[in-house]
């Protein structure tokens, strides 16, 4: 029956195979995933360059028309008193904008207030469930 056939791969050998090939489609697999997302953080890099480019020209845009309005209050008064104007409302937006931003980063807003709700809630659910269980 043997006629001349080569010998047929033992299951093991067979095992030993399909282990091989899965370990080495895992690595290519995990290499991948490292190439991807190498590529995808420079291009998040590229896009920070991008929105800070954006930023300053967007500061420099806003002082300019700040420097507008400043002289066109100018024209029904005094400049300095134009330039005060403008200055304190800037001033007073910022406050208020930062101000928002500072209550809405407080602790106290940061907590997880329904995951800590839920988590009392469970461990009430599994206390009563033990006192239950323990009674006779």
């Amino acid at each position: 029956m043997d006629g001349g056939q080569p010998p047929r791969a033992g299951i093991v050998d067979l095992v030993t195979q399909l282990v091989d090939d899965v370990s080495g489609l895992l690595r290519k697999e995990a290499q991948l995933i490292r190439t991807e997302v190498a590529e995808k953080v420079r291009s998040a890099g590229r896009a920070v360059t991008d929105i800070a480019a954006g930023g300053l020209l967007l500061i420099a845009a806003l002082l300019i028309l700040l420097q507008a309005l400043v002289l066109a209050l100018s024209k029904v008064m005094d400049p300095i008193w134009a330039a005060l104007l403008v200055g304190l409302g800037v001033a007073g937006v910022g406050y208020l904008l930062v101000r928002s931003g500072m209550r809405a980063i407080s602790p106290r807003n940061l907590s997880p207030d329904r995951s800590t709700r839920q988590l009392g809630k469970t461990a009430g659910l599994m206390t009563s469930g033990l006192r239950k269980d323990a009674q006779p």
